[in-house]
């Protein structure tokens, strides 16, 4: 068990929130008894790193929206996580800006007609950089899980790319897979 008991699942952030809900990240904390919140760090078009290219299948470089964000329980760091967009997707929509999306990014994603039907996480631990450990707060022997997470569309497009940090030891994550 992680140091906080918290256990995550990634299925609730993958799946259009009804309309007048919340985002799923405030809903689990509030569940929990606890207050979860994010701040938007940062929101707009940057050149594609190299691997988020190569993910989305397109030129490194190229433009892509970035929502950039940090997770907090309890008002404190709990993940920081920056999600990619093509800009044929997000370019000039809510995405694009720093404003809260009511039921959050999968849920705009949804009512623009891109809906996720295909996930692929990729899940590594290591130390964490400095940016990364002064986000987190983090002791500076304390490591990290990142997660690189792929949503595509029926149409097998990739539609967004998150990749998230989080301080391995406040951590448990949980992955049910149903087959048949």
């Amino acid at each position: 068990m992680s140091a906080s008991g918290w256990v995550s699942t990634s299925l609730p952030y993958l799946t259009p929130r009804k309309q007048g809900r919340g985002d799923a990240w405030a809903e689990e904390a509030e569940a929990r008894g606890r207050r979860g919140t994010q701040r938007i760090v940062h929101a707009g078009e940057v050149p594609a790193p190299a691997d988020v290219a190569g993910l989305l299948g397109i030129a490194e470089g190229e433009p892509v929206v970035v929502r950039r964000r940090l997770i907090l329980l309890d008002d404190q760091p709990n993940e920081r996580t920056d999600t990619y967009y093509p800009t044929a997707i997000a370019r000039g929509t809510r995405l694009a800006g720093t404003a809260r999306i009511p039921g959050g990014a999968v849920t705009f994603l949804a009512e623009l007609a891109y809906v996720g039907v295909l996930v692929t996480e990729d899940v590594t631990a290591g130390m964490p950089d400095e940016e990364e450990r002064e986000a987190l707060r983090t002791a500076a022997d304390e490591p990290v899980l990142r997660i690189t997470r792929v949503t595509r569309d029926r149409d097998d497009r990739p539609i967004q790319v998150d990749r998230m940090v989080m301080p391995a030891p406040r951590q448990r994550l949980r992955y049910e897979i149903r087959i048949g």
